[in-house]
């Protein structure tokens, strides 16, 4: 079994390494959904982590529908990776229509080479999942990260155990969103998924004395995974 954290920070990357996670999917803005982090935290990341480090490559926020300039600018962030020694990246592209983008895609796959290659929940945003099955397949991606296309995995368990029969051994399905201590056992038993992607993490009260009392939407907290949150889900996945 492998538990993926989504690490936000070095922080949480490391937090990651000590609880016994396999790999991280480093990222920034997770309450955005995520984006591409810095050169510096990729480049810290790297240099600290004995375990796999997969870099989302998302160069904003919003859908996955990217232009040209858009485009070119994850073909750097890729090339970027690649030098800096990570395991893999993870990305997502569709058309206007929610299709896969599959050209696009076999071409950041072939870029990436040879790291590894993750479609994110992009794919839970297509407009046919057991379609976009088989294109992220025909693309050359290794794992696909999924909801079931449903807001959290928990609601999609029924169409993740579907996607997971449907993939057999020709990708691996790995389950995402909502998953915690109190149900990954379940979901480990009804989608007999083998890869399992979460946070894990939880708000850290600002270490500041000072705060300006005005200003309540930032500064206040920030979230790190929890080491002890991810030790215990390794623990269940592996029980």
């Amino acid at each position: 079994m492998t538990l993926e954290i989504c690490a936000n920070s070095l922080a949480s990357a490391l937090s990651a390494q000590l609880g016994g996670a396999q790999r991280i999917e480093l990222c920034e803005n997770l309450n955005e959904g995520g984006t591409t982090p810095s050169y510096g935290t990729i480049k810290s990341v790297r240099k600290l982590l004995k375990i796999k480090v997969y870099v989302l490559v998302r160069p904003r926020a919003g859908d996955f529908f990217y232009s040209d300039d858009e485009f070119t600018v994850m073909k750097e962030d890729i090339g970027i990776c690649k030098q800096l020694g990570c395991d893999g990246i993870v990305i997502g592209l569709l058309d206007q229509d929610g299709n896969v983008d599959i050209e696009r895609t076999k071409e950041l796959v072939k870029l990436a080479s040879p790291m590894g290659v993750t479609f994110h929940r992009a794919f839970d945003c297509s407009n046919d999942g057991l379609k976009a099955l088989e294109d992220i397949i025909e693309c050359g991606c290794e794992r696909i990260l999924t909801s079931g296309m449903e807001n959290t995995a928990t609601e999609g368990t029924a169409f993740l155990k579907t996607l997971v029969e449907k993939a057999g051994d020709r990708i691996v399905i790995m389950p995402g969103s909502g998953i915690n201590e109190q149900n990954i056992t379940e979901l480990k038993k009804s989608t007999n998924a083998k890869e399992f992607h979460t946070s894990a993490k939880e708000p850290i009260p600002s270490k500041m004395i000072y705060h300006n009392l005005a200003i309540t939407n930032m500064g206040d907290t920030i979230e790190v995974s929890n080491e002890r949150k991810i030790r215990r889900i390794v623990a269940l996945l592996n029980s």
